[in-house]
């Protein structure tokens, strides 16, 4: 609890595990606020991280909440720039372990492009559990205006990867189940930034998180007043994920992701488009799965239809009750 006290303790906390990794000239000021420079138009996030184990396959809650964070401002077109934390820490948290935290936070805000300008830590109560908070700002670039209301009829839908990966990994890890699966947790920085760079009229961007694939074609179906329909047999699936779904009665597209997105954009720019997403770093099993249309007399607005193999239609909503808790 001294390191929460806000005395010798905590500053040599501060200094000892996030500055030294960190290494931000602007934090290192240590002011109370960060002044940093700007442009006429911002996109700002925050997000909460939460999740349960705190190092899992293929990443951990660092690397976790700085891809939540930037990739919330990409899917507004934006560049993201910088981040701030806050540090929830429960009386008995392993020092060593918030070493490879914030180690791996480090490394992946590096790899995004971003730097960590503000923080806070707080220390409470507890069993030793480890808790995140960050806000993250970003540029948007001038022309740029990517939302869910754009989609438009002809549309495609792409698909950056495979689905479901970050939640098998997670509920691998708590039910001891052994596998290979690995977290997707990644920034798509590149893949956002390319796009808007090739001036293709992307319409709609949105990172797949908790509710899944389908909750969110839903949710922009709904925003968008329009009809989406994909494809039963092009939906990016790693065989292991669909192993474990079949296991466990889980449906893949009702699992949560941390490095994929959708791009919603007009059919004569798919290919580029699609070249662009195969040819980053994450975006190796991109595919096109489905298209926006007009709502029909038989079909009401806002329908997602995924049409299967064997002919079939299948009505898909948001997600219903709780998916899995403590997932990001």
């Amino acid at each position: 609890m001294e390191h929460g006290s806000g005395g010798r303790a905590t500053g040599e906390l501060i200094r000892e595990i996030f500055e030294s990794q960190f290494n931000s000239d602007v934090l290192s000021e240590m002011e109370d606020a960060a002044v940093i420079p700007g442009e006429a138009t911002i996109a700002m996030t925050t997000d909460s991280f939460v999740v349960t184990p705190l190092e899992f396959p293929g990443g951990d809650i660092g690397r976790l909440c700085i891809c939540g964070t930037v990739n919330d401002l990409c899917m507004r077109g934006a560049i993201p720039k910088y981040i701030t934390c806050g540090f929830i820490l429960e009386e008995g948290a392993e020092v060593e372990t918030l070493r490879r935290i914030v180690k791996s936070m480090a490394e992946t805000a590096n790899e995004a492009g971003v730097k960590i300008v503000a923080g806070d830590t707080k220390v409470i109560e507890g069993n030793g559990g480890i808790y995140i908070n960050t806000a993250g700002v970003g540029f948007v670039p001038k022309g740029v205006d990517i939302k869910a209301k754009n989609a438009a009829p002809d549309d495609v839908i792409i698909v950056s990867g495979n689905v479901g990966d970050h939640h098998a990994t997670i509920l691998s890890q708590r039910m001891g189940i052994k596998n290979t699966i690995q977290s997707d947790n990644a920034p798509l920085q590149e893949m956002v930034g390319k796009l808007v760079a090739s001036h293709i009229p992307v319409h709609v961007l949105r990172d797949v998180t908790r509710g899944g694939l389908a909750t969110v074609l839903k949710e922009l179906a709904l925003s968008s007043s329009l009809r989406f329909d994909i494809h039963s047999d092009k939906l990016p699936i790693d065989l292991q994920v669909k192993s474990f779904c079949k296991l466990l009665g889980l449906d893949p597209l009702y699992m949560g992701n941390e490095g994929k997105l959708v791009a919603i954009l007009p059919k004569q720019y798919a290919d580029d488009a699609l070249a662009i997403i195969k040819s980053c770093n994450y975006g190796a099993n991109a595919c096109i799965i489905g298209s926006v249309n007009q709502p029909t007399d038989e079909i009401e607005t806002g329908a997602l239809i995924m049409h299967t193999e064997i002919g079939g239609k299948r009505f898909l909503d948001i997600l219903q009750g709780e998916g899995l808790p403590r997932i990001c």
